[in-house]
This record gives structure tokens, C-alpha cells and sequence, in this order.
């Protein structure tokens, strides 16, 4: 009976490995149709119609601009401006939101849409992955880092897609994404590859269940919000550079002017970074009452609690630099990168470069 039962579990192991492995084929396949969406982005009308919108010198037109079509026999056509985004800053530029990876192009959008498909189908692959892990061991599939990984990406990619089925304007993240995903599942399968195996008894919990779901959750959610902050930086920087009369690069053009505005993105960030935060402090809580349960205080100073704890500071000043000194825009940015830095630190650094309570199963 118990040799029946290890071969189902090898087997179920096994079949897991497989699914992983072709989820990133998948994977890969989406990162190719995404790199086609902005390709052929890249030559529609954006470039004419950002070129129309900041009046042809980099300075930004209020009105609706008047341009010559030669389809038209010379006659004079109004191009009329998107709808304004607000911007958070008072006194800042108002600049409208660009039309996405795919620029406006059918062919662009139509390797958009495939993209989002095979994402679909790759997290569909990799969720079933990760549930075949849980399978193989009998318990929750995150008792080392390798499981921590698939896990994680598994939740990163849906809650990019979910943004998206909320009809939430994101598509721009997913080249970022789906890159990234990449390199941590291929991190995953190559370096902190663990065999299925039982975990110590400290922890048999349900707090398994509660503390580590919360925090690979909120993880993904900080990641999205890292990721439209970076985009954040690069896009105010262009629209600084069309506020100086500058004028950028054709390559910055064409990628810059499909992102939505900066202060799109601005918002974006920090309207997710402020609904998980309570879920992060709750994530902490947990894990000290867990802490309790298993090895006798709720607090140790281990490095993991430690880095949990400057994590949860660095969003905390984040959030409380927005609400009440009023710091927006790129000091808020950095504030919010640091914090990240923080949780990323805490997710490899700790459990790789240092030994703690916290460290089982080799990784």
C-alpha cells in the first residue's frame, strides 16, 4: 500500500515537472506574440498622431489640431484629442492616455489578442502545475522556494489576467510580465529545483494555508504595482522632455506614446499598492501567531520577520508620504521601487544568503 502510494506521488511529481516545462513553452509563445503586438504597433498611426497632438515641436496642443491628408485631395481634417487624463499633481501637465501595445494597428491588435490567449492557456498549464505538486505531496505546494516560485508567477499572471476580464485597461503589462515570469520559472526549474518531499513539523499548520497564500498574493499584487511604476518613471521623463520643446528618440516615441499617461500610471500604482497593504499587515500578524504556535514567542527578530517588518515600513511611508506630505510623482515613485526592493530582498536574498528559522528544505 505505501509503495503504491510512493509511485502515485513520483508519478504525480513527474506529471508536474511536465506541466511546468509546458507552461513555459507556452509562456514563450506568448512573449513572441506580445513582442509582435508592439512591433507592429510600432508602425501605425501613433507616431502622426502624437506628432498632431503635441502640434509637430514636442509642446503640447490644447485644441484640436488641423492636418492635411493627401487621401483627403488637400482638404483640411480635425484630428480630435483622446480624452484627457487628470493628472494627481495640481498644476501639472493633462496629457491623454496612448491606444495600447497595439497602436491602433489591426494586425498589432490581433497579435495582442493571441498573446492574451496563450497566456491564458500557459497559466491554465502552470496552475494545473502547481495543483499536481500539492497532489504529489499531500500538502500545500509551498514548503521550499521552487514551490514558492510557481506559485507565485501562477498568482502574478492571474492577477493580470483577472485586471484584464474587469475590463481594466493593462495589456501593457503583460510583455513585462510574461518576461519576467520566464526568468523566475526558469530560475525555478534550473537552480532551486527541490525534490517533493514532506515538510518539518513546525510546519504542519493551517497557518501554512493562511500566512504564506496572503503573502505570495500580495507579492503579486506589489509586482504589478512595481511594474506600472517603473513604466511611470520612463513615461514622465518623455512627457517632461515634450514639456521642454525636446524631442525624443523615435524609439521612445513609439513606446512611450502607447503607454497610458503618467499620471494614469501614477494612480494606477499606488491605488494597488494601498488596497494590499492591509492584507501585507495581515500577512505579518499571521505569521507571528504562527510563530507562536510553533516555536513557543510571536516575535524573534529571525530575518525573514526582519525584512518582513522594513517591507511593511518602506510601504507605510510610501502610503503615508501620499496621503499626507503630499509627495507625488517621481519621489513617491522611488519611495515605492525602494519597498519593492525591500519584499524582493526578503523573497530571494533571506531565504538563499541567510540561515534562520525560516530556512527548510535547503532552499
Amino acid at each position: 500500500m505505501n509503495l503504491a502510494a510512493t509511485a502515485t506521488n513520483e508519478s504525480l511529481a513527474q506529471t508536474s515537472n511536465v506541466l511546468i516545462y509546458s507552461a513555459m513553452a507556452v509562456y514563450l509563445l506568448a512573449f513572441f506574440a506580445y513582442m509582435a503586438e508592439w512591433l507592429f504597433g510600432s508602425r501605425s498611426k501613433v507616431a502622426r498622431t502624437a506628432a498632431a497632438l503635441t502640434g509637430g515641436d514636442g509642446k503640447s496642443a490644447a485644441a484640436p489640431v488641423k492636418v492635411r491628408s493627401a487621401r483627403e485631395g488637400g482638404s483640411t481634417a480635425v484630428l480630435e484629442r483622446p480624452e484627457v487624463i487628470t493628472r494627481s499633481a495640481s498644476g501639472t501637465r493633462d496629457l491623454p492616455d496612448g491606444p495600447g501595445a497595439a497602436g491602433g494597428d489591426a494586425q498589432g491588435d490581433l497579435y495582442g489578442r493571441i498573446a492574451i490567449s496563450l497566456t491564458v492557456l500557459a497559466w491554465g498549464i502552470e496552475a494545473a502545475g502547481v495543483v499536481t505538486r500539492a497532489l504529489s505531496v499531500q500538502r500545500a505546494p509551498w514548503g521550499n522556494m521552487y514551490e514558492f516560485n510557481i506559485t507565485f508567477t501562477t498568482v502574478a499572471v492571474g492577477v493580470y489576467l483577472t485586471l484584464l476580464a474587469l475590463k481594466r485597461n493593462v495589456r501593457w503589462i503583460g510583455l513585462p510580465l510574461v518576461t519576467t515570469v520566464l526568468l523566475d520559472l526558469g530560475l525555478a526549474v534550473t537552480v532551486l529545483y527541490t525534490a517533493s518531499d514532506q515538510l518539518v513539523p513546525a510546519l504542519h499548520s493551517y497557518w501554512l494555508w493562511i500566512h504564506v497564500s496572503t503573502a505570495i498574493f500580495c507579492g503579486a499584487v506589489f509586482y504589478v504595482g512595481a511594474v506600472a511604476t517603473l513604466l511611470y518613471l520612463f513615461r514622465e521623463r518623455y512627457e517632461s522632455k515634450l514639456a521642454a520643446g525636446l524631442k525624443p528618440g523615435s524609439f521612445a516615441t513609439s513606446v512611450m506614446e502607447r503607454l497610458p499617461a503618467s499620471a494614469t500610471l501614477d494612480k494606477f500604482a499606488y491605488r494597488v499598492n494601498a488596497a494590499v497593504f492591509p492584507l501585507w499587515t495581515f500577512t505579518i500578524i499571521a505569521g507571528a501567531i504562527w510563530a507562536g504556535d510553533a516555536w513557543g514567542r510571536y516575535w524573534g527578530w529571525d530575518p525573514k520577520e526582519v525584512w518582513s517588518f522594513i517591507t511593511w515600513v518602506a510601504y507605510a511611508a510610501y502610503l503615508h508620504a501620499r496621503a499626507t506630505a503630499g509627495w507625488k510623482g517621481r519621489k513617491a515613485a522611488y519611495l515605492a521601487l525602494i519597498a519593492f526592493g525591500c519584499w524582493l530582498f526578503n523573497y530571494y536574498g533571506v531565504n538563499i544568503f541567510v540561515t534562520g528559522k525560516h530556512s527548510y528544505a535547503g532552499v
